[in-house]
């Protein structure tokens, strides 16, 4: 299992660790990853993620799974959901009754818009 936060993407990084002499060698950072069970109404199942705890306290806010998949908006999905966790995403809007892309659909119609101005003129 790779050290990965599915919803944050927050992986190991890498840094120095400085001895009090000054000396620099090689150390890695580890996220603070746990496995979170949480029970979705929207698709009547129990999901297992492995969550950072900065996550874990976001997606309680939230007031569950359920709530916090459906206010995300695209832009973090893209920037740090995991292949899972997208797929989860799509479904909860999918019951829900919203677009998963909606960002999408828009950018689609703006070009058409100036188009259209483009031949009035």
């Amino acid at each position: 299992m790779s050290r990965v936060c599915e919803f944050t993407g927050k992986r190991t990084g890498v840094g120095m660790k400085v001895s009090h002499s000054n000396r620099h060698t090689k150390r890695t950072f580890r996220p603070n990853l746990q496995e979170k069970t949480y029970k979705s109404d929207l698709l009547a199942r129990n999901v297992t993620l492995r969550l950072s705890t900065r996550a874990i306290r976001t997606v309680d806010k939230h007031n569950g799974l359920d709530g916090y998949l459906s206010i995300v908006k695209p832009r973090h999905v893209r920037a740090g959901f995991s292949a899972n966790a997208t797929k989860l995403w799509a479904k909860v809007l999918k019951k829900i009754g919203t677009d998963a892309k909606p960002a999408a659909k828009k950018a689609a119609k703006a070009p058409a818009k100036k188009a259209a101005k483009a031949k009035a003129e």
